[in-house]
């Protein structure tokens, strides 16, 4: 029960801190790669329990003429690259 409460608190506190650079990262995502700013995935976890896991996106939505999604490399941005070079 505390450690549940250590952890609520301790994430509150980190979003708090961390919301000036989570904001600007947003912006910065909507100029250069345009809406929507998040990916969204659904990952296995703990016992193989599904859930859906949300990240910045670092690609463009990019098809080529068939209608089919291009490679990756294709994809990727400089703006991209430099957001999980840096892990954010």
């Amino acid at each position: 029960m505390i450690k549940r409460l250590i952890d609520i608190v301790c994430s509150f506190l980190g979003l708090v801190v961390l919301s000036p650079v989570i904001i600007i990262v947003m912006c910065c995502i909507n100029k250069k790669l345009g809406s929507p700013v998040f990916f969204k995935q659904k990952r296995p976890g703990l016992g193989g329990n599904i859930f859906e896991m949300l990240k910045f996106r670092t690609m463009l939505d990019a098809f080529d003429s068939n209608g089919k999604s291009l490679p990756d490399s294709e994809r990727m941005t400089q703006f991209g690259s430099f957001l999980r070079s840096t892990s954010l």
